[in-house]
């Protein structure tokens, strides 16, 4: 079941990226990150309530929200920062790059989970993972190729290494959501995620105009910011709860949800007319190539 809703993670996954790329474009970034998490928390609010309220009971919904201790809050917020964190340099490197770029190196994530698992937890790589490993590193390659042919050179330049920094804190994050949902509810986390990253985003506006003394951001409202919190919304829920399934693997689970870069790629070639595009399937096959290997790795 866990493998099924990692897949369904995946679809939402994508569209959320394609719908966060709509957004960003020519976008102030933080109100941007505001109003999608202001928007994720209004949807979860009404079950929020309604759990406070003992109408919806754990026994009879999924959607059941329970009373959480202070320590749980505590991670929950540590979360929120993670992944406030990762957005930040994810939605910046998204505004200034090609979804057909960001795409592919987001879905090396699984390869930055597996290096952070030896240096945290000493794990060894078999020859299945080193083989996926390296493929990766060679699409990678081919991909900074690709990437010059649209004036994005991956050495020395700013929003790759914002790219790079958003997939590796956001693989960060992976292993310590595993640890989380060992042990809170996954509806709890969904939301109240939600609720402190929206809190965190608007104290950052706030202090940012405080010292830049800028009285207005050149932003605009799309529709796309709701649809942000909709896909992360759907995302987030096949993805917490599959974490939360016993028996549940993260680095297969990680690996499943890469595959949400088939959905963002097509739409950038369909909704965005992004170009360069027989270079770039070349490496975004080798990066499935290189999940495959990866993948028997960990079976």
């Amino acid at each position: 079941m866990w493998v099924i809703l990692a897949f369904v993670s995946a679809f939402f996954n994508g569209c959320y990226d394609i719908s966060k790329k709509i957004a960003v474009n020519n976008n102030a970034i933080l109100p941007v990150l505001f109003f999608s998490t202001l928007s994720a928390s209004l949807l979860l609010f009404p079950a929020a309530v309604l759990s406070h309220l003992d109408i919806v009971k754990f026994s009879t919904s999924i959607f059941y929200i329970p009373d959480l201790s202070i320590k749980s809050h505590l991670y929950i917020l540590i979360r929120a920062f993670i992944i406030t964190l990762a957005w930040l340099f994810g939605y910046t490197a998204l505004k200034h790059l090609p979804i057909t770029i960001t795409g592919p190196i987001n879905a090396t994530r699984p390869v930055m989970t597996l290096v952070l698992a030896i240096i945290i937890f000493n794990e060894a790589l078999n020859i299945y993972q080193w083989i996926g490993v390296f493929i990766t590193v060679v699409s990678l390659f081919l991909l900074s190729s690709s990437g010059k042919k649209e004036g994005v050179k991956f050495s020395g330049n700013k929003w790759i290494a914002f790219a790079f920094s958003g997939a590796l804190i956001g693989s960060l994050c992976e292993l310590f959501e595993k640890f989380l949902m060992q042990q809170l509810n996954f509806m709890s986390v969904l939301f109240w995620t939600s609720f402190y990253q929206c809190v965190i985003a608007g104290l950052i506006i706030i202090v940012s105009r405080s010292f830049t003394h800028r009285k207005k951001y050149d932003f605009k409202f799309r529709w796309s910011i709701l649809l942000i919190a909709v896909f992360l919304m759907l995302t987030d829920f096949a993805y917490l709860n599959a974490l939360s399934c016993t028996g549940a693997m993260i680095s297969v689970i990680s690996l499943v949800r890469r595959g949400s870069v088939l959905v963002s790629f097509a739409g950038g070639v369909v909704f965005l007319k992004e170009k360069n595009l027989k270079s770039k399937i070349i490496d975004l096959v080798l990066i499935i190539i290189g999940m495959f290997f990866l993948f028997r790795g960990t079976m």
